[in-house]
């Protein structure tokens, strides 16, 4: 008998939509430290390439979970779409309308001396918080988990969540920086150690 890591990704795919959180999770350390690199690479930023992986993956989520998936046998590369067009959106928020593409970047990946900084323990670690960020916005207020699941699930921003949830944008703003406060908080509880290296 198969076990889910023998499962190829639409298999996982179609089991994570059916309910078995566990097929994603085995999808997350599939591709987590291919997809985190393609982003570090482009952005050059620690701090910008995490805030990207995490939006990519809630992403991915609220994709699957919307039924909107296609099948095509490419995961990684339906991933790494969904971060190249958040990387385009952060670039042509830096710069008003200068749009950015990853075909300027020129990098060698095999000679890359920066994608020999982490270390096995770092990439494992990293695909767990993932995992651990899914189970961490449960527990949240239902007024900070919707403010969340507009912004990452429906790609809404701020000023579209004021008026849905009949807010100002400062109101939507704060629920958003007290769910992530409190996501910090119930990680420390819960020893969960919510930093990607």
């Amino acid at each position: 008998m198969r076990t889910l890591n023998q499962a190829t990704d639409d298999e996982l795919v179609k089991l994570y939509e059916a309910g078995d959180n566990s097929a994603f999770e085995i999808l997350l350390l599939r591709y987590k430290s291919k997809a985190y690199t393609y982003i570090y690479l482009i952005v050059r930023n620690r701090e910008l390439a995490e805030d990207i992986f995490q939006d990519t993956f809630i992403k991915a989520i609220a994709t699957i979970q919307q039924g909107r998936y296609v099948e095509s046998g490419k995961f990684l590369a339906w991933i790494n779409r969904i971060a190249h067009n958040l990387i385009i959106d952060h670039f042509r928020r830096e710069k008003n309308e200068n749009t950015f593409s990853a075909d300027a970047v020129d990098y060698d990946i095999v000679n890359n001396a920066k994608l020999s900084e982490k270390s096995v323990e770092d990439v494992i670690s990293n695909e767990q918080v993932l995992t651990d960020v899914l189970h961490l916005i449960n527990y949240l207020p239902l007024s900070q988990q919707k403010v969340i699941r507009m912004r990452y699930f429906e790609d809404l921003s701020f000023k579209e969540i004021a008026e849905k949830t009949d807010v100002s944008i400062n109101t939507a703003l704060g629920r958003m920086r007290y769910a992530l406060l409190n996501m910090r908080r119930i990680a420390a509880e819960k020893n969960v150690y919510l930093e990607i290296k």
